[in-house]
């Protein structure tokens, strides 16, 4: 049942921020939705959930050079 939450809060996170992208996020669908993604992300986060397991470490972060 671990899985779940995470695929569900990732999902309204992309709603929501696409949502928002489209039509600005103080419309009242996109803030539904991000209220919907948060609400999920606390479920997850409640069962004991990091917020590593929602967003991952992008790989090409640490394949990155350092700047001289």
């Amino acid at each position: 049942m671990t899985r779940p939450l995470i695929d569900t809060a990732r999902a309204a996170q992309h709603r929501a921020a696409r949502a928002a992208l489209a039509v600005g996020p103080a419309r009242p669908l996109a803030r539904l939705l991000l209220t919907a993604a948060a609400l999920a992300a606390a479920a997850a986060w409640d069962t004991g959930h990091r917020v590593t397991d929602l967003h991952p470490t992008r790989r090409h972060h640490h394949e990155r050079q350092a700047r001289a």
